[in-house]
């Protein structure tokens, strides 16, 4: 999908195999992690489920965590997308989406993380994930805001979350500010 200008213009798997719209989430920002279950960094679940709760707390419509299995690295996430769901919410209490199993590297890539990796290469350039548990933000206008390492812990960058969900209600683009255009004018 070359044609594609934000992360909204795709549509990966959920689960259950259907498409999941991006677009479905348009306005919101969004942390976008490539997680899997038998991987060092595995406990990061609950880091980004805190994170997620806590951000929720304050902005309940403004932000959303998606995980994206991937059993590339290691062959750590071997299971069925059924089986990783459980595993998510058994052992970590995940309640943020956590979509279809798929390659984030390689010919059969999946495009939005082909798109991510060319709007914001890693260390020296790279166009790869290195590892499980990188990490993207998208901005609520659907572009690549940040990129994080594996070894970055997910409650370290609430605050960076934050900031970005304050620029969107500044500029009007989260979804839930979209109605307080008006108000924002007559103020």
């Amino acid at each position: 999908m070359s044609s594609a200008t934000t992360f909204y213009d795709f549509e990966p798997v959920d689960k259950k195999g259907s498409p999941y719209p991006l677009a479905s989430v348009k306005g919101k920002v969004v942390l976008v992690v490539n997680t899997a279950s038998k991987c060092g960094f595995t406990p990061q679940f609950e880091g980004l489920e805190t994170l997620y709760q806590n951000i929720k707390t304050k902005h309940p419509d403004d932000f959303l965590i998606l995980g994206f299995p991937c059993n590339q690295f290691g062959s750590q996430d071997p299971g069925s997308n059924d089986e990783i769901q459980s595993f998510c919410q058994l052992n970590y209490g995940v309640t943020f989406p956590v979509l279809g199993k798929l390659d984030v590297n390689g010919d059969h890539a999946a495009p939005v993380w082909t798109w991510m990796k060319e709007q914001q290469p890693g260390l020296l350039g790279l166009k790869r994930i290195k590892w499980n548990f990188e990490k993207f933000l998208i901005s609520a206008d659907g572009k690549v805001a940040g990129r994080w390492a594996s070894t970055t812990k997910p409650e370290s960058l609430q605050g960076t979350i934050e900031k970005e969900i304050e620029k969107a209600k500044k500029e009007g683009t989260l979804a839930s500010a979209q109605g307080n255009e008006t108000m924002a004018k007559l103020a």
